[in-house]
Parts: structure tokens; C-alpha cells; sequence
């Protein structure tokens, strides 16, 4: 795309370089995801957005794989988190009709929260700075599944029973959907109108967004939706990823490639707010110590190469979403999927790429793209050098293991995924851009990995930590959350440790240095155990990617168990 007789306009609050070029053929933009063009499979609606005008828009696979109902520019998606810059948008509006303050304390709106000792602001929540635990996290750890039918009840009863925070609020960022729920209950509460009915009449009606909703009822009928679907097995074996979420605010907009394309059109000429309100959802966080981070209200700051883009990706069941819009360029993409290994973020950038070629150099990349991986065949017991623990920063561990042919691995606070065989010692990952190099010694044993992913990210082998049987006993017990108001036990069995819920069934334990141990479930990764004075073991704390040092009470192992008397 070459640079022709270049206007520089102001068009809303961007700068926009207008330019007569030639757009990439239609062809060119389907070739990027002719993967999923075919019957029997989910796959995506695509947008490409110039000026304000959908230029492109095109479906591809099935929107529902029982029925063969097709993909269409129409088709209605759950975007998940893409969903919360709408929630940001409305209290950014509210904040500017003199409704509420940013700097207010979120207790004045919702005073069930629990008094953590430390002033928590809307703008805390805004910006994930809040120190809240997450609250799919928490649910997860009280036992449930995330395929039930989860209510803003649901999440507010279990926030307000909790009495500590991951960090102060303002001293990180850390991501946490409970925010953007009680934001959304903020809205509701101000508003004295349903979440959903205050953002339809103000935001979705206005700018003509006609198919978009936040969806608060499981059971209601939504007549051209897509469902999701994840791969079971073979190349054409889909399974259902049910998704029954019954609250909105953090996630649950259902919306439409062609509505998408309107809601950026707003970023230009304001319908919705006005310039003020843009400046205000531009603005980024920034934390006690006064560093400013890349997120805003649900829209974060990055680099394509040497282009800068706002966007925000959504990720629930199969449902995998992703928004951007280049302001200077004035080119907004849109990409929703309903299969759980679709990778939204890169298909984005691959059409972003064929409009926006000439306006950047592509800087050396450092490894090959996924597209240039080819999977080759190796020996599967040649992986069993590889298998177990590497760390790459403290706190932060790729575990991998085999299973037949099949090779997974797992990081810190993350799902387990596969990964495929470049060569007999680099793997890639097909879900993100991401390889993993082994160094084998001579000797063929494997201590170092490189994770390549923005980046060369060295790790070293976790030496495996021994313990005494005598050592192990003394950790088994039933455990108990006053915030989560459920138990876990600990038993040995064989020499090994297991954790056991009524919900989630059991899984073993591995000790991993004194008084802690590592578990494989992504909701419950890390027990450090507690002991009191006299040394003896009063309780543990649990940490995962969202939730850090939840607390459970040592009780007595016989608790609940005697029966009354008849």
C-alpha cells in the first residue's frame, strides 16, 4: 500500500491519515481464514472498519454444528470481555453527568462490600488496579462449575463475604472481572434501571446497534446466535461448550460483526457522549507509584509493530473475540469465533496486516510465525526427557507431560494446551504465538527450555523436592473457607498426597519445597500451609493466577460427621 498525497485531518479526537490507496482484495482477506471455511465446524464473523464504514464483513463455518445454521456478518456472538469497555463507557458517561465520581469510594454505591482497611474507587475497578479477587476464580474455588447458571446474586454474595485483597488497591494491576460486575451494579444502582435496559436505551439504540444486548437470562431466546463448540478429538469432532451465564457487566454482551462496526464508528463522531467522554475512556490506569499502565476503561494501549492500536480480546467457553481499532489510520478490525482453539488476536492482525502493509516495516521476528510451523512426526517417548516443571520467573512454571502421542503443557495460571512437534526438540502452540525450545544435553537429559513469546524467555528445570511419608501425614486434615464457605481435604494415599472436594473430585498434590505444594486444577495451583507457634499446622493459604493467599481454617478431621440420634 503505497502512500499517496497523504491529508492529515482531525476526525473525533484521532488524527487520521486518509489515503488513496487500494484496499487487498476480498480473496486475499477469505484466504486468511479458509481454514474454516467448510461445513461441520465453527468458526468466525469478520470486519474490517474504514472511516466509519464496514468495508468488509463476511462469515465463516457454522454457527451452530447440530443444525448447520451458517456464519453471517448478522450472526449474533457472546464477545465475553470485549463486553467491558460498554460497562467503562457508561460510567464514564455517568461520571460526566455529574452521577457519580470516578474517586468515589465503591462502598458508597454497593455498602454489602465487605471494609478492607483501604479505600477502593470506581476508577480502582476501572483500571484493574483494585485488588479484588476474581470472581470465576472464587467460584471455581467454592465448587462450582463454570458450566452452571452463574447470577449477579451468585458472584455479590460471594464477593461480599470476602475480607481480604490480593494487594493494596492502585499497587498493581492485576486482571479481575469482579470489577466490572460491580461496576455494572453500580450503573443499575445510580441509574434506578436494570444494567441491561439503562445501556440499550443509552448506548445500543442511539448509535443503531439493533442485535446487541447484555444477556442476564439464561433461559431468554435469542433468534441468530451462535454456539459454541470446542474440538473432542478428531479434525471434524466438535463437542457443545455450554456457557449459561446469567450476569453482565464483566462479560455477556451479545452483538453482531455489523453492530461492532457502528460502536467504532463512535470513536470518530461521537453519537454516544462526546469528545470529553472519548478522552476519558482513552485515559490509561496508573498506579500508587505513579507508573501508567497500557489499560484504560477496557481498552488497552499496544503496538502493531511500529502502528499504535486500542483494543481488547474476550475469552469465555468457546467463544473467542477481539476488537481493535488503529485511530491514526482510522481502520478498526473485528473477529468472533465460537471454537475454543480459534485464535481471534492473530486473524486480526493477518487482515490488519494486508490494509496497513505500507504503512510499516515488519520488524525480525523472533521465531517464525505459527503459520510457518508445519508439525512433524518424532518418536513420542522422545518427549519423556522433557516432561515436568520449568520455571521462568519466580512464581511462574511451564509444566509438561505425555499423554500417548499427545504433548501438553500448562504455565501458571493457565489451561492445559497442546502443543506440536517442530523439530525433536521445538514445539509450537497453535492457540497463540508461542514456541518452546529444549536443551538437550549430551547425555539427553533437559534442564533448560527458551519459551519464544515476546521475547527469548530462558527457564530452568524445578529440581523436584523430596519429603518423609511422617512429613506428608502431617498436611492431611479438612480444611475449611469462611469467604468460599466450603471444604477440602487432604489425604495420603500410596505415598501420595490428594486433594478432595465434593464438587471437583480429587487430584494429587506435589510438594515443592517445605509447607507447600503445587496443584495441577488452574483454580487452586498453589497451597502454603500455616503453622502457629508451636509449629503446629493451623491452616493453609491458596493462590492462583487471580486469587492470592485465600484463607482455610485447619478443622477437626471428624467435623459434620457424627449423625444424630434417633
Amino acid at each position: 500500500m503505497k502512500n499517496l498525497l497523504p491529508l492529515l485531518l482531525i476526525v473525533g479526537s484521532f488524527p487520521v491519515l486518509l489515503l488513496a490507496q487500494s484496499p487487498p482484495s476480498a480473496s486475499k482477506i477469505d484466504s486468511v481464514f479458509a481454514a474454516w471455511n467448510a461445513p461441520g465446524q465453527p468458526g468466525a464473523a469478520v470486519g474490517v472498519v474504514y472511516q466509519g464504514k464496514l468495508i468488509y464483513a463476511k462469515g465463516f463455518g457454522e454457527a451452530d454444528v447440530e443444525t448447520g445454521a451458517p456464519i453471517t456478518p448478522q450472526t449474533i456472538f457472546h464477545v465475553a470481555s470485549v463486553s467491558k469497555q460498554f460497562t467503562a463507557y457508561a460510567i464514564a458517561m455517568l461520571a460526566q453527568q455529574g452521577k457519580l465520581s470516578l474517586d468515589d469510594e465503591v462502598q458508597k454505591y454497593i455498602p454489602e462490600l465487605a471494609d478492607f482497611g483501604h479505600k477502593i474507587t470506581i476508577r480502582h475497578l476501572i483500571h484493574h488496579i483494585s485488588g479484588l479477587r476474581d470472581q470465576w476464580n472464587l467460584l471455581v474455588m467454592a465448587g462450582w462449575q463454570m458450566e452452571d447458571v452463574i447470577t449477579k446474586e451468585n458472584i455479590l454474595g460471594l464477593v461480599k463475604r470476602q475480607r481480604e485483597l490480593n494487594f493494596l488497591p492502585g499497587a498493581e494491576y492485576t486482571y479481575s472481572n469482579t470489577g466490572y460486575t460491580l461496576l455494572g451494579e453500580i450503573v443499575a444502582r445510580v441509574t434506578k434501571q436494570p444494567f441491561p435496559e439503562w445501556m440499550k436505551q443509552n448506548i445500543f439504540a442511539p448509535l443503531g446497534m439493533k442485535s446487541t444486548l447484555f444477556y442476564d437470562d439464561h433461559q431468554r431466546i435469542v433468534k441468530g446466535r451462535a454456539y459454541s463448540f470446542y474440538k473432542a478429538g478428531g479434525a471434524e469432532s466438535y463437542k457443545k461448550n455450554v456457557l449459561s451465564y446469567a450476569n453482565a457487566g464483566a462479560t455477556s454482551l451479545f452483538t453482531t460483526v455489523e453492530d461492532l462496526a457502528l460502536w467504532l464508528g463512535n470513536f470518530r463522531h461521537p453519537t454516544v457522549g462526546d469528545q470529553a467522554t472519548l478522552k476519558q475512556v482513552l485515559e490509561r490506569g496508573r498506579l500508587n507509584k505513579g507508573d501508567t499502565i497500557s489499560y484504560a476503561f477496557a481498552l488497552d494501549h499496544g503496538k502493531h509493530k511500529v502502528l499504535s492500536y486500542i483494543g481488547h480480546s474476550g475469552v469465555d467457553a468457546g467463544y473467542r473475540s477481539y476488537l481493535c481499532y488503529f485511530p491514526k489510520e482510522d481502520y478498526g478490525f473485528i473477529v468472533l469465533s465460537n471454537q475454543a482453539e480459534f485464535n481471534p488476536v492473530k486473524k486480526a492482525f493477518d487482515v490488519a496486516d494486508l490494509y496497513l502493509a505500507s504503512q510499516f516495516k515488519a520488524p525480525p521476528l523472533l521465531a517464525p510465525p505459527v503459520a510457518a510451523f508445519k508439525e512433524q512426526k518424532i518418536a513420542p517417548a522422545l518427549f519423556d526427557a522433557y516432561v515436568g516443571d520449568y520455571e521462568l520467573r519466580p512464581g511462574f512454571v511451564l509444566s509438561f507431560k505425555r499423554e500417548g502421542e499427545r504433548f501438553l503443557t500448562q504455565a501458571t495460571g493457565q489451561g492445559q494446551v497442546e502443543i506440536f512437534p517442530y523439530s525433536d526438540t521445538t514445539f509450537f502452540l497453535k492457540v497463540v504465538d508461542a514456541q518452546i525450545t529444549f536443551h538437550r544435553q549430551k547425555d539427553g537429559k533437559t534442564d533448560r527450555l527458551t519459551l519464544h513469546q515476546n521475547g527469548n524467555q530462558p527457564g530452568r528445570r524445578v529440581v523436584p523436592y523430596t519429603i518423609t511419608n511422617e512429613g506428608l501425614k502431617e498436611y492431611t486434615g479438612k480444611y475449611y473457607s469462611p469467604e468460599l464457605e466450603t471444604f477440602y481435604t487432604i489425604k495420603l494415599e500410596k505415598d501420595k498426597l490428594q486433594l478432595v472436594h465434593v464438587h471437583h473430585g480429587e487430584t494429587t498434590l506435589k510438594p515443592v519445597s517445605k509447607d507447600k505444594l503445587q496443584v495441577p486444577w488452574w483454580f487452586f495451583q498453589s497451597i502454603d500451609m500455616v503453622r502457629d507457634a508451636n509449629n503446629t499446622i493451623t491452616g493453609l493459604r491458596v493462590s492462583n493466577g487471580r486469587v492470592r493467599n485465600l484463607w482455610f481454617k485447619r478443622i477437626p478431621a471428624d467435623f459434620g460427621e457424627e449423625m444424630p440420634k434417633k
